[in-house]
This record gives structure tokens, sequence and C-alpha cells, in this order.
């Protein structure tokens, strides 16, 4: 498992990319400030501070089975807001 460091760049920079692409897609379709985009953003914002609250938590029996599970679960809820925001239309 790489450092605890790396986890939390990893969730910073993967669920920050989520919430750039919505932005781009806002201004590309002139949609700003659309309510599909905000509710994306708003749950890409939940899934970040579920996150770092998970990869902080110490009282866990084994704490590599448990970081590992954080990755696996962030790789899980990017994939599914990815696909939410793919869903976008793009008229």
């Amino acid at each position: 498992m790489a450092s605890i460091r790396d986890l939390k760049k990893d969730i910073n920079f993967v669920l920050g990319d989520i919430i750039e692409a919505v932005y781009v897609w806002e201004i590309s379709t002139e949609n700003k400030n659309s309510k599909e985009g905000d509710k994306i953003i708003d749950e890409a914002i939940t899934v970040f501070d579920d996150l770092i609250e998970k990869v902080n938590n110490k009282d866990v029996e084994n704490r590599s089975a448990h970081l590992k599970s954080v990755n696996k679960e962030l790789e899980e809820k990017a994939s599914a807001l990815v696909e939410k925001l793919n869903k976008l239309p793009v008229s």
C-alpha cells in the first residue's frame, strides 16, 4: 500500500478532476450553474469528505486492509461519478 499521504493526494486529485470536468462541461455547453452539474459537484465533495474521514480514522483493527478498502471505494465512487458526468447532455 502506498503512503497515507499518497492516498490523500489521490482522493484530492481524482475528485478534483471530476469537479473540474463538470465546470468544463458547463462552460462548453453553456449550462452555467446547472442543477445537474451542481448535484455531481456536491456528491464529489461528500465523497471527498467521507473518504478523508475514513483515511484519518486510526481506530481500525487492520489499518493496511482498511486503507486498501478506502482506495477501492475511491475507485468505485469515482467511476460512478464519471458515469453520471458522461450522461450529461452535450447540447
